[in-house]
Order: C-alpha cells, then sequence, then structure tokens
C-alpha cells in the first residue's frame, strides 16, 4: 500500500482554523453517537472507549461527549436514532472516492451530497462502483522511542500487517479492522504512545495527480464534500506529489 491516507496527511499539513475546528467537534460528537447506540457504558462498549478517546485527542471538551453519548443511547430527551451511510463518486482525473455520514435523516444528507458532487464536477456512482478499489483497516498513528526497526518488530509479534509513514518518532500502521481495539490495548501495554486509531478505507492503488489545475479540483470537490455537517470522513486514491501541492498552497 502506498500510504495511509493521501487527504488525512494533506489535512494536517494545512492545519485547522476555527470553522474546521467546530467541524471536528461535530464529527467526533457523531461518532460517539454512532458507538453509543450499543450501550452508554464505555467500560462495557469498546467501541465507545475508543471514539472517546479520540475525541478527547483532539480536545473536544467533555460536555461534548456526554451530550453525545447521551443522544446516541436514547437518553433524555435529545436521544435520536443515527445512522450510517457510504456514498461513492468519481473524481476529477479519473479518481474515486467514498464517502462516510452519520445522519439522523438518510434523505437530507444524501440530497446535500449529491448537489455537492454535481456542481463541483463530480459523478455520483452505484453502490461498489468504487468501493472494490479500498480495503477496510484498522489504522493506528503512534509515537516510539528507540529504533523503528526494532519497534516495527514489537509490532508484528502483536498482529500489525503493514507499515505506512515513519517521520522522526512517529509511525502509522495498519492491523485487520476487526482487530483494531485489541491491538490498540497491546501497544498500549507494551509502553508505545497511541496518537489516534480508527478505521479507515485504504486504496489498493493510487492515481497519481501531477496537474495543478485538476489537482485544486480535486482539493475544492473534497473540501466541500468534508464541509457538509452530516460528512464525517472522505477517502479517496489520490496522490498529490508534494511540488503539486506547494503551488496549490
Amino acid at each position: 500500500m502506498a500510504g495511509h491516507s493521501k487527504w488525512h496527511s494533506i489535512k494536517h499539513k494545512k492545519g485547522a482554523n476555527d470553522k474546521k475546528r467546530g467541524k471536528i467537534f461535530t464529527k467526533h460528537a457523531k461518532l460517539i453517537s454512532m458507538a453509543a447506540k450499543d450501550g452508554g457504558d464505555p467500560d462495557l462498549n469498546p467501541s465507545l472507549r475508543v471514539a472517546i478517546e479520540n475525541a478527547k485527542a483532539e480536545n473536544v471538551p467533555n460536555d461534548n461527549i456526554s451530550r453525545a453519548i447521551a443522544k446516541g443511547s436514547g437518553e433524555g430527551k435529545n436521544g435520536v436514532q443515527m445512522s450510517e451511510v457510504m456514498y461513492e463518486a468519481y473524481g476529477p482525473g479519473g479518481t474515486a472516492i467514498m464517502i462516510e455520514a452519520i445522519t439522523d435523516n438518510k434523505n437530507r444528507t444524501v440530497a446535500n451530497v449529491k448537489e455537492i458532487i454535481n456542481k463541483k464536477g463530480a459523478n455520483w456512482a452505484e453502490p461498489g462502483s468504487v468501493a472494490y478499489m479500498f480495503e477496510k483497516k484498522g489504522v493506528i498513528s503512534l509515537k516510539f522511542k528507540g529504533e523503528a526497526d526494532d519497534t516495527q518488530l514489537e509490532l508484528i509479534e502483536l498482529g500489525v500487517e503493514e507499515f505506512d509513514s515513519i517521520e522522526g518518532d512517529e509511525m502509522v500502521i495498519y492491523c485487520d479492522h476487526k482487530q483494531l481495539i485489541d491491538i490498540k490495548s497491546k501497544i498500549i501495554e507494551k509502553g508505545i504512545e497511541v496518537l489516534e486509531s480508527q478505521t479507515s478505507f485504504i486504496p489498493g492503488n493510487y492515481v497519481e495527480v501531477d496537474d495543478v489545475e485538476i489537482a485544486q479540483k480535486i482539493m475544492t470537490l473534497v473540501e466541500a464534500i468534508e464541509d457538509d455537517e452530516d460528512v464525517t470522513e472522505v477517502y479517496s486514491n489520490f496522490d498529490i506529489p508534494e511540488d503539486i501541492l506547494s503551488k496549490l498552497e
């Protein structure tokens, strides 16, 4: 695999302004609410525990987390039925896009996402048209001490399948998405710091975009989709080289 998520890496480099920070809080609230459908006690619901840990890692306030748990578990007057949905699209330059959303109104969400795709020069794809290009994986970002090679050997023994980027003392790894929670716990037991963990759709192959105009269209499209209030994640198989990316910035 060529990389964890090119878009994920770009977003980190771009940073987050106040608007994006609000979007991040909303995203985590929806992920927590979705996980809380299976129970509001994180000690008994591993998926909820991971969702809460990820939210805290991005400084989501405790009050927001508590409200999201109550909303998802149906406690009190704000309890609602949340659903997870996936959409697929063809982006500029022959790229493929998968869109993950959590919503309390599927009709509203699909209409909004379709409108964005049509306006930004992409094409809606039928279910399965794009999904076969991606594989669902558990993805863990971590900070290690010592030599990278020694850390990799330790992680292989724990069930880690593949390694992605290694920058300084940080590393991104892949595992079976069904074993994400278990492997994350084992990594922490080894004294290795986990920065972030999530399930993600990883492309089997990437499409290199070496045209500035097409790259700009892709970035504009993906950012517009992510700005929708119901969208929690966008996955794509584009690879924008650093020299092209610097021209966009």
